[in-house]
């Protein structure tokens, strides 16, 4: 039997006492602690295989696009946003998906994917992409008021020149000439300050086309 010291017994008591009175909770806590790792790798785990998954489907949205085969293209971004919604690859293959769709000559699909794209990516730029793509659709389609609503009043969007473009043109499809003309004139001045930093020039030519289509409006009355 082993022999302690008065000091050595003495801390030995004190620690007895201690785990007593914590013991269960050190234990639960260390429980805890090892459940809440395991989840997180689980987690990890989990997201690895869901962008896995959704990378693979949208690659199948390549291949559909690139040979334009469009109902494998809707196919695979329908499996794709039903499956994993909340990855960046369903907005970008709802976005992709709805090209196809147009050059198809299925406005209808590609309205439809556009709108689940501008609702529901959880990226803000590829959400303002679907609304100036849907825009730009539906003035085709002449559902002028749809197509304004998915213009944002947000100047700082990295599309407002362009979104500001879009409502010109719808504006002038409605005969707003006065509406269309100051549209055209805020999407000059957001191209102005893309100018200054534009080493290709595309934002000046760009800025040539907005510019001509405020001058064929005329002079304001």
């Amino acid at each position: 039997m082993a022999v302690y010291d008065l000091e050595e017994q003495e801390q030995l008591d004190e620690l007895k006492t201690w785990w007593k009175q914590y013991g269960n909770l050190v234990t639960s806590l260390v429980t805890a602690l090892a459940v809440v790792a395991v989840g997180w790798q689980g987690w990890n785990w989990w997201q690895r295989n869901q962008a896995a998954q959704a990378a693979a489907l949208y690659g199948g949205i390549e291949k559909a696009a690139s040979v334009r085969n469009v109902k494998q293209a809707r196919d695979f971004a329908g499996e794709l946003i039903d499956k994993y919604p909340r990855t960046a690859q369903a907005a970008m293959g709802a976005l992709l998906s709805a090209k196809v769709q147009v050059e198809g000559g299925d406005a209808k699909n590609a309205r439809s994917q556009l709108q689940w794209a501008a609702d529901n990516a959880t990226d803000d730029a590829l959400r303002s992409l679907a609304k100036l793509r849907l825009a730009a659709l539906l003035l085709d389609d002449k559902a002028y008021d749809e197509a304004l609503k998915q213009i944002p009043a947000d100047t700082a969007s990295p599309f407002a020149a362009r979104f500001g473009e879009v409502k010109g043109d719808i504006l002038v499809a409605q005969g707003k000439t006065v509406e269309a003309r100051a549209a055209y004139e805020a999407a000059l001045q957001q191209l102005d300050k893309q100018t200054k930093d534009d080493a290709a020039g595309q934002a000046r030519a760009y800025r040539e086309i907005v510019q001509a289509k405020l001058d064929t409006l005329g002079a304001a009355k």
